[in-house]
């Protein structure tokens, strides 16, 4: 099993950047924790966990009330 992330803009749109793979979901999780800000930073809105081919789940970057 392999897990990445896929990021999205706020129109939807793919925003492209570096490719972390994770052998464990809370790997992946757990670095995305550390690097939120700055994928927001970079035009990210929403973030994708992906384990091979199917979507675990969509989550927002953008803070609480946004």
């Amino acid at each position: 099993m392999a897990w990445t992330w896929r990021y999205e803009d706020g129109t939807g749109k793919p925003v492209e950047q570096p490719t972390e793979t994770f052998t464990s979901q809370a790997d992946a999780e757990s670095w995305l924790g550390q690097t939120w800000r700055q994928l927001a930073t970079a035009g990210v809105v929403t973030a994708t966990l992906v384990e091979d081919d199917r979507v675990e789940y969509r989550m927002s970057l953008l803070p609480a009330g946004e």
